[in-house]
């Protein structure tokens, strides 16, 4: 419609569209979405300090437990349902890489679980997710061979 010139009908009804839209409060939402995502990395950042102080962790090497465990964890905030209320009060602040990832695994094998185990969990649970998986893998494979062919030239 762009291109062409709006009959006096389409401009009086955006004009009465215009009258009665939803303005969004966009800075509150930023703001909410900041916090709750800052309080995820909060969370992750305390599990991180709990594997390095029980278990003997160092820094490097708690990462994998503590992006486990908070994949873990929102994969049962999701099976419970608490985390699509977290999402819908702090939208993009819920889809933290780690934990949105796991978000969007459990999600598909729950909205898939009627049609049994094989064909609608199995079949869909990385539906969302497979992208990221496929994306992740591949790019992990182009950085290692550009290092080992780094390391091989005798530049690292």
């Amino acid at each position: 419609m762009s291109k062409k010139q709006k009959t006096p009908e389409q401009m009086q009804y955006e004009k009465v569209e215009q009258k009665h839209e939803t303005k969004r409060p966009v800075v509150k939402n930023c703001i909410k979405a900041f916090f709750i995502g800052g309080l995820f990395c909060i969370v992750g950042q305390a599990i991180s300090y709990f594997y390095i102080y029980f278990f003997n962790f160092t820094e490097q090497t708690a990462g994998n437990p503590t992006v486990a465990t908070m994949v873990f964890i929102a994969m049962l905030l999701t099976g419970f349902g608490v985390y699509d209320r977290i999402g819908q009060f702090s939208g993009a602040g819920s889809a933290v890489p780690v934990t949105g990832f796991g978000n969007a695994v459990i999600s598909a094998a729950i909205e898939h679980r009627t049609e049994g185990y094989v064909l609608g969990v199995g079949g869909n649970i990385f539906k969302l997710a497979g992208s990221v998986i496929v994306f992740g893998v591949f790019a992990a494979f182009v950085v290692a061979l550009i290092k080992s062919i780094l390391i091989q030239m005798g530049v690292i």
